[in-house]
């Protein structure tokens, strides 16, 4: 197996970017409408606690996102809230917040006309802005990446958008919606950001930060008052940081220690950090990991700000760390839960265990403060996606792990 790369952040706090937009009361306005569609649930958060005692630690917590909405992936949560404040500012004024209710209406409707929502994606980010759209009776345009699975493509024509897979890496495939929705009048729902594209990147992070808020609910409720560390996968960076701008608001300087961990074809924030002259640095080329859905070569530059200044830790991995994590929550030890994780939903867990047992990796370790009173929290951020993939790699040992 490829080496686990990782480096301490330096940075942190030198430059303070504000978090105040991901503060409870504001992610408390996302929540309020995301449990206004009638498919909404929480989300569940097990507790592991056999893996706690092998690996360890005081306890280690999964939020399962593969149950959202019934869309086997967390991504819906942004862009429904963002495509929601769009029409908010654009038909409303921007004092109003809308619930489903009202945005799937016929007055609604009769306001707005037929918009239409364009993005990028490997699959799920699209499919949930197609969700979204189709819920709310628009039109949703989905170009997707080089490489990309036939059954995600599939899923999100089933939700009624026109969608197709280009020759394009990713963030090319983010240029090519931006230059659509400026020649047609389309509406671009990115949650990567660039200069003059700001406000719906924010929007869709305060979408994110709902699965925050519900993970402090449940550990509350068990009696934990927060985690100690969070683990927190990567790609553009809206996801990680939306959860990292949330602890950093809510706890200030009593935050839990956060890793940030990429693909190592796709580690655009880890060679940030690497660099350490605090900038954003891109990755180029294809990025052929099996985790898709981390495949992003560009930082989203809020995203990239808020984990420079608050993230303790960025880790480089080979794909053979997520496998390795698909395999731990798809066969539990004793009485913990089976958790379906795909591959861009497993990295942390592959990595946390390997931190854990590897003797090359206790540096890290012990930089992090990981003991056996440490309580991790961990998001497994999407399902099976790719149905043969996930059977490819759990049943038949496809990116084969080893100690």
């Amino acid at each position: 197996m490829q080496e686990i790369s990782w480096v301490k952040n330096t940075m942190q706090k030198k430059l303070g970017t504000a978090t105040d937009f991901l503060s409870r009361n504001e992610i408390a306005k996302a929540k309020a409408f995301h449990k206004s569609f009638p498919e909404y649930t929480e989300t569940p958060l097990h507790s592991l606690e056999n893996l706690a005692k092998y690996l360890k630690v005081g306890g280690i917590y999964v939020k399962d996102e593969s149950q959202r909405f019934g869309l086997n992936a967390f991504k819906v949560l942004g862009g429904s809230f963002a495509m929601a404040k769009y029409m908010e500012k654009h038909f409303y004024g921007q004092a109003e917040e809308l619930t489903c209710a009202q945005i799937c209406s016929p007055e609604s409707y009769a306001k707005t006309g037929q918009l239409t929502f364009v993005t990028a994606t490997d699959g799920n980010h699209g499919r949930g802005v197609a969700w979204a759209a189709k819920h709310m009776g628009h039109r949703a345009v989905v170009y997707m990446p080089k490489g990309s699975s036939l059954i995600s493509l599939k899923n999100i024509l089933a939700e009624g958008a026109e969608a197709s897979i280009t020759d394009l890496n990713y963030d090319e495939a983010v240029r090519l919606a931006a230059e659509k929705a400026k020649a047609f009048g389309w509406i671009v729902v990115q949650d990567t950001a660039w200069e003059g594209y700001e406000e719906i990147p924010t929007w869709i992070m305060q979408g994110y930060g709902t699965i925050a808020d519900e993970a402090m609910d449940q550990l509350n409720s068990a009696g934990i008052e927060k985690p100690t560390h969070v683990f927190l996968q990567a790609g553009v960076g809206s996801f990680a940081a939306a959860i990292q701008g949330y602890f950093a608001t809510r706890f200030g300087d009593e935050k839990p220690k956060t890793a940030i961990v990429e693909p190592n074809l796709a580690d655009c924030l880890y060679k940030s950090v690497v660099a350490n002259d605090g900038k954003p640095k891109n990755v180029t080329g294809d990025m052929a990991t099996i985790m898709a859905g981390l495949a992003c070569g560009e930082p989203n530059i809020l995203g990239w700000e808020i984990l420079r200044d608050y993230s303790d830790m960025f880790f480089s991995c080979p794909d053979e760390v997520t496998a390795r994590g698909m395999r731990l929550l798809g066969n539990p030890l004793a009485y913990d839960k089976r958790i379906i994780s795909g591959e861009s939903g497993a990295v942390t867990t592959g990595l946390l265990s390997y931190l854990l047992q590897e003797g090359s990796l206790k540096e890290a370790q012990k930089s992090l403060g990981i003991d056996e009173n440490s309580k991790i929290l961990l998001i497994s951020t999407e399902g099976d996606t790719d149905p043969e993939k996930y059977r490819d790699i759990v049943w038949d040992g496809l990116y084969a792990s080893t100690k």
